[in-house]
């Protein structure tokens, strides 16, 4: 098994908050998508044969014309993955859009919500409202979608408990199948942390944060939603089969500027990005990404405490075993680490302290 994802770097605006790889600026929509059937030509050998799911991701991929989605879709018309995620802005669904999306095999939509909350969507941005999301979502059951991921923020600049009360509510009640929910934070060169260093926003406390994420996995888990990683619930059967592919080492190939691949051989590598440089030469665009063994052990710990399922000591060099459980010594006798039959893992309720966790138990 192996998946593909395709990073669409292109944006009808920037995000307060966003520190992803993407440009304001739609010009080169046509040179991309030639550019991308390149570069897939040229590296397709990285993977094996059975691709299993594609994922287009951005950016915004929904912002491609019918036309030139059906292009870029059209590259990998000879696969047959199980399944076919495309990231989309509410104010892109309509009809034709919809449409071209069904016709070209997609059967998973992960929807760009963040708030349900008008003036949080203003604070950060965002193009659309709560009441186009819903509609959105609306269209897209309408549709014959039966497989709908939204994205939700919390410790949004003036966002309070309530607030964010009311929008994981309607968000549950609109009837997606799986939900993923981010912790806002403030990335150096992002223009929100630009205004949180003039003092325009602050930052919420750790006391908000942490009464919102208990807030958050209890209405999922009313609502029947399985908290899978930590930032991922699912209903049954709806969790993402690409995500959890990286979470399980799957291989992939990353096409398009910033995207990132772990090949069949174990290499990872890297798009820089960089459009002008992509747009010359996308056949030798992708960088090896230099690892050590270490490196690639401290990569599985990170990615494998990120989920329910934790990390398999059993699947570890002896050595690393035994660094690890002596780096887990002080985290396991105050249970915010757990050990049970060779698999060690972060309970729910101390998610959010996964990444100073995780930091501990890397081995040197």
């Amino acid at each position: 098994m192996s998946g593909i994802y395709v990073h669409v770097p292109f944006c009808h605006s920037k995000c307060f908050y966003c520190d992803f790889f993407s440009i304001a600026n739609t010009t080169k929509l046509n040179d991309f998508v030639a550019a991308v059937e390149r570069e897939y030509h040229a590296r397709k050998i990285e993977l094996n044969d059975d691709v299993s799911t594609i994922y287009f991701g951005g950016g915004t991929p929904s912002l491609l014309s019918p036309l030139l989605f059906t292009q870029l879709s059209g590259i990998f018309a000879h696969l047959n993955p199980e399944e076919f995620t495309i990231e989309v802005n509410p104010e892109d669904v309509d009809s034709e859009h919809v449409d071209t999306w069904l016709a070209c095999r997609v059967n998973r939509i992960s929807i760009g919500v963040q708030s349900l909350n008008n003036s949080e969507l203003k604070a950060v941005n965002r193009r659309h409202d709560s009441q186009t999301a819903l509609n959105a979502i609306k269209r897209l059951k309408e549709a014959g979608i039966t497989n709908i991921s939204a994205d939700l923020i919390y410790g949004l600049p003036g966002q309070t408990e309530d607030s964010w009360k009311e929008s994981l509510s309607k968000l549950i009640e609109s009837g997606v199948q799986h939900i993923s929910a981010y912790c806002l934070s403030f990335e150096e060169g992002t223009v929100l942390w630009q205004r949180r260093k003039q003092g325009i926003v602050k930052e919420a406390s750790d006391e908000t944060i942490n009464n919102m994420y208990r807030t958050l996995c209890d209405y999922t888990a009313n609502a029947g939603f399985n908290h899978y990683e930590i930032s991922n619930f699912a209903l049954d059967g709806f969790r993402s089969q690409h995500n959890s592919a990286y979470w399980d080492g799957t291989p992939y190939l990353g096409l398009g500027p910033g995207a990132h691949s772990l090949g069949c051989d174990g290499q990872r590598r890297y798009v820089p990005g960089d459009i002008k440089q992509y747009l010359q030469s996308p056949e030798t665009a992708a960088l090896v990404d230099e690892e050590t063994e270490t490196d690639r052990i401290n990569d599985t710990i990170m990615i494998s405490l990120r989920t329910a399922k934790g990390l398999d000591l059993e699947d570890l060099p002896e050595k690393a075993r035994k660094c690890i459980l002596a780096n887990a010594q002080s985290t396991l006798h105050r249970g915010i680490l757990r050990l049970e039959c060779e698999r060690i893992f972060i309970p729910e309720e101390h998610w959010l302290l996964s990444d100073a966790v995780i930091r501990d138990l890397f081995i040197l």
